[in-house]
């Protein structure tokens, strides 16, 4: 995958990129970003996010938590839990660091010197977000010395713990967060328009979705700092509009066009990795137990029948290719996507985890409900049919008034309402341990009894940075998973 990766996203990214071996080594940047616009950089910036989410990540998180089963290449390595320092150099260095990370950092230094409010308060969500991903995947990471700005090609790694609850000279992504939406609300010299390829310039939307986000993190640290996430999350109902309608959602759409595909469509459909993933068998027999409406709609059977492998499977790949069972165009979108970032289910989910585990005030089921519905008519199911479902499996749309049977439901849920996306479901399954899944065949790595908890550092980093540690394997827990 390391070559499509270059090319498919270096194309997206060469007004920033493409003179940077190094993700650091950009404080003479050639390309000149002093004369690059906020209108240019916004564009960037939230194709790259989605790229970075849909790509190598998701096919790596999919596969490990059994949506998705390796059949070739590095897919085959992760189905059996083998990952190492080589893997997802590109995602680190060109997706994130030297991508929509310093492409956010330029659109929020610029915006400021023309007090262009509603773009650096864009920028600064999204970096958060952008942040948010990289800091749940390995944990440590370059943050507060990264992107430049204190002129340090060797950055110090700073904890987890501080990235999401701030320290001394360490603002918190929270705090980034409040800081973009109060940018949102001040006079703004330049307005997005259809450079903001997510809202077309709706500052409003812009919102909901950074209060939506600051709930998503909250909860994301919510078994390490209890007291906390429930402060945040009370104050973010108090204060803040959330996402509440699937057409809210933050997605971004690509194009339908060769070189411009979602990633997702391209390595589904498109390249010759093709043959490297097929749904697993266990996501059919999940949907399956469940009556789940939305598995036709989600999971294709060219053959009339699901064609599936189990996750681990060492025998023949069924014949003919053309027959697999894969992402449907609900992931896939024929090209653009969308790549769905933050969204109403996801909100809905949340909240009643929320009530369940924290004490958050609320009606834990009806936002249960509303989760389940709201991801099933995104899957293109009627009012009727899915009130028919409902009527249909009274059990499975309700809580029992258990906490563990309740998170159980809800995580289950979430993890299937996020089909397409395998970085969500791969850190609600780390956070929560649900769904329950069994052990995939054959599993090795550095523990075959543990599915992946981190991406290790890369190498290139590892050896061109002291301040990093050598070896910190995939079965070590980040900070807010200890």
């Amino acid at each position: 995958m390391k070559v499509f990766n270059k090319i498919l996203y270096g194309a997206t990214f060469a007004l920033l990129v493409s003179s940077c071996s190094e993700f650091m080594d950009i404080n003479d940047n050639p390309n000149n970003p002093d004369a690059v616009t906020p209108e240019l950089l916004l564009p960037t910036g939230l194709t790259g996010a989605a790229f970075a989410n849909n790509n190598e990540l998701n096919r790596f998180g999919s596969t490990v938590i059994s949506v998705t089963a390796g059949a070739a290449n590095s897919p085959s390595a992760y189905d059996v839990y083998d990952i190492d320092s080589d893997d997802f150099g590109n995602q680190w260095r060109f997706e994130l660091y030297s991508g929509s990370l310093i492409a956010f950092e330029e659109m929020i230094r610029v915006s400021e010197e023309v007090d262009a409010k509603a773009y650096s308060g864009i920028g600064k969500i999204m970096k958060a977000y952008a942040f948010a991903l990289t800091t749940d995947t390995w944990g440590d990471i370059p943050y507060s010395e990264a992107l430049g700005g204190l002129g340090n090609t060797q950055p110090a790694l700073d904890s987890q713990e501080d990235i999401y609850k701030g320290a001394e000279g360490i603002q918190s992504l929270f705090d980034l967060v409040r800081e973009g939406i109060a940018d949102l609300g001040e006079e703004s010299s330049l307005m997005p328009g259809q450079d903001d390829i997510v809202y077309g310039g709706d500052l409003d939307q812009w919102r909901k979705a950074g209060y939506t986000l600051m709930l998503k993190m909250a909860i994301t640290i919510s078994y390490r700092e209890q007291a906390l996430a429930t402060t945040i999350i009370n104050e973010v109902l108090q204060d803040g509009e959330l996402i509440t309608s699937n057409v809210d959602d933050l997605n971004v759409r690509f194009g339908m066009a060769q070189g411009s595909y979602a990633p997702a469509h391209e390595w589904t459909n498109v390249s010759t990795f093709a043959g490297d993933l097929i749904i697993s068998t266990r996501f059919v027999n999940l949907l399956q137990s469940k009556n789940d409406p939305r598995l036709p709609l989600f999971v294709t059977a060219p053959t009339g029948s699901y064609v599936t492998i189990d996750n681990g499977f060492a025998g023949q790949r069924p014949l003919p290719q053309t027959s697999w069972s894969r992402f449907s165009s609900y992931v896939t979108g024929n090209g653009a996507g969308p790549v769905r970032l933050v969204t109403n289910f996801q909100r809905a989910f949340n909240l009643a985890e929320a009530v369940v585990r924290l004490g958050v005030a609320g009606d834990a089921n009806e936002y249960y409900q509303e989760g389940i519905r709201a991801s099933m008519s995104l899957a293109g199911l009627s009012a009727s049919e899915i009130d028919a479902y409902f009527t249909a499996n009274a059990d499975e749309v309700n809580l029992t008034g258990n906490v563990d049977d309740d998170m159980e439901k809800i995580i289950t849920q979430k993890y299937i309402a996020w089909f397409g996306n395998g970085v969500e479901q791969w850190t609600d399954w780390r956070r929560t341990g649900f769904p329950t899944l069994a052990p995939h065949q054959n599993a090795g790595g550095v523990d075959p009894n543990q599915r992946p908890l981190r991406a290790q550092y890369i190498s290139q980093e590892i050896n061109r940075n002291p301040n990093f540690p050598n070896n910190i394997f995939s079965n070590v827990p980040v900070w807010w998973n200890e």
